[in-house]
């Protein structure tokens, strides 16, 4: 048995219409869950399963569509979940302008991240989390905390592309 909790707003993601999502979850992932409309979670299946299927939902919970969470299902996929407050510092200003940053105007700064690396990459709250290929979310992670940490968007784009192309040397 396996238990954590998501934001109340992400309970009815993951339940989704007449429960289908959840359903979903259940039936990819070999597990039952258990959702109150606080956001406790409690998972029951083997222990492999149930690992996966709590990844699946911290996914969720951090405000992935629960289509991108499946994919953690593969074996070559990764969740990170990274704090903006413990690198940009816990004023509210702070993690707003490091929001805005990751983001970008109209989300254009975020999606260039996620073109570049193959990386589905969502903002939520004080973390900004990623979903995708082990290889592929190392590079996001590290363009992302170099965002956080204030390096200019032009220099991170480039960071990315340069190990793009390392990596297919």
């Amino acid at each position: 048995m396996n238990q954590l909790k998501i934001p109340e707003d992400r309970v009815g993601c993951l339940i989704g219409k007449a429960g289908a999502t959840k359903k979903l979850i259940e039936r990819k992932t070999n597990c039952k869950l258990k959702v109150s409309k606080e956001g406790d979670v409690l998972i029951t299946g083997e222990a492999l399963d149930a690992f996966v299927c709590h990844s699946v939902i911290r996914a969720v919970g951090r405000g992935f569509n629960p289509n991108v969470a499946l994919k953690l299902i593969k074996e070559d996929h990764a969740l990170v979940v990274i704090s903006i407050r413990e690198v940009s510092g816990k004023s509210k200003k702070d993690i707003m302008r490091v929001r805005g940053r990751l983001i970008g105007k109209d989300g254009k700064a975020r999606e260039m991240v996620e073109r570049l690396t193959g990386v589905d990459v969502v903002v939520y709250g004080k973390t900004v989390s990623l979903v995708g290929e082990i290889e592929r979310v190392s590079v996001a992670k590290q363009a992302v905390e170099n965002l956080i940490k204030g390096s200019e968007h032009g220099n991170v784009y480039k960071f990315i592309q340069r190990r793009k192309d390392n990596d297919s040397r």
